[in-house]
């Protein structure tokens, strides 16, 4: 078999579940909620909220004057291409380093695809602390992104990366 068949670019099939769950869930709360509406579904815990973001995570440079989208843009589709060239490098058994990467591609192309079809991202999962700490919208996307962090982070201090598949 091929070095080029076996690496990790299977992977992306993960970063195409993630995209098709993101929009999905997009598309069903665009079509049954207005902005701002709110469905509870654990009391004083976590809700569904139709929220819209211009900016990136906590609408950081959100009220700008637009430029901020194609910044976006250019960051999602930069860090996406860095993510699938490092996947055709990366074992396809060195899961270690192929989920996280795979995840964070979906993630970032989720959004990528609200940025270029809206010119925002779709919001809305609230999670909160009775009406006392709320914590700032996010969908699939995000979490997408966040786990695949935190799960690049991790396994590079445990000083495993490879996952074990050489």
């Amino acid at each position: 078999m091929s070095p080029l068949r076996r690496n990790a670019l299977p992977w992306l099939l993960l970063s195409a579940a993630v995209i098709a769950l993101d929009q999905l869930t997009k598309v069903l709360v665009v079509a049954h909620f207005a902005p701002g509406r709110t469905r509870v579904l654990i009391p004083h815990l976590l809700d569904l909220t139709l929220a819209f973001n211009r900016g990136a995570a906590f609408n950081f440079l959100a009220g700008a004057d637009g430029w901020q989208r194609w910044l976006f843009t250019a960051l999602a589709v930069g860090i996406s291409a860095a993510l699938t060239v490092a996947l055709a490098r990366t074992p396809r058994g060195a899961w270690r380093s192929a989920l996280p990467f795979a995840l964070i591609i979906g993630g970032a192309l989720g959004n990528l695809i609200d940025r270029l079809r809206l010119g925002r991202v779709v919001d809305f999962i609230l999670v909160h602390w009775r009406n006392d700490w709320y914590y700032p919208a996010f969908n699939v996307a995000d979490s997408a992104i966040t786990v695949g962090a935190v799960l690049l982070v991790w396994f590079a201090l445990s000083g495993d990366r490879a996952g074990g598949g050489r």
